[in-house]
């Protein structure tokens, strides 16, 4: 596939996996031997569909409204990179924690590999603790003078 055709491919992977909530989408796009990093903290990886779609299923269920919006997206031969930003409420208890109803912004950037129409490997770094902080789980140290 060509860099237009596999950029294509991500804006439809963030359109119909976190915006629209399309499991099917997962399995269609996610090579069955995929390995995703990132997704649930710094080094921890994700590997095939099964185990992706288990971490949209939490996310989606904390944060039903989620809309993710491609800020910048480029790429290159097998790889294409995204700028996004997201908007949420945490609404559900999906994630083990009771329901803020806060709002949550965050950002984050998603590198993808992708071989024959299919994403073999991933790597996202998102806000992950200002999430936390914006729903009230996590306080800031004050930091002494």
């Amino acid at each position: 596939m060509s860099a237009d055709e596999n950029i294509q491919l991500m804006r439809r992977w963030f359109q119909e996996v976190w915006n629209e909530g399309r499991i099917q989408t997962v399995y269609e796009l996610l090579s069955p031997d995929a390995v995703a990093t990132g997704q649930r903290g710094a080094e921890k990886e994700m590997r095939g569909p099964e185990e992706f779609v288990k971490f949209v299923r939490e996310i989606r269920g904390a944060f039903p409204d989620i809309k993710v919006k491609v800020e910048d997206v480029f790429g290159t031969e097998d790889k294409v990179v995204l700028r996004w930003s997201g908007t949420m409420t945490h609404t559900g208890e999906a994630l083990g924690l009771p329901p803020s109803g806060r709002t949550v912004r965050c950002r984050g950037i998603t590198i993808a590999h992708i071989v024959d129409g299919k994403i073999v490997e991933g790597w996202d770094n998102w806000d992950q603790l200002g999430m936390l902080e914006q729903i009230g789980v996590y306080q800031k140290p004050a930091i002494a003078a």
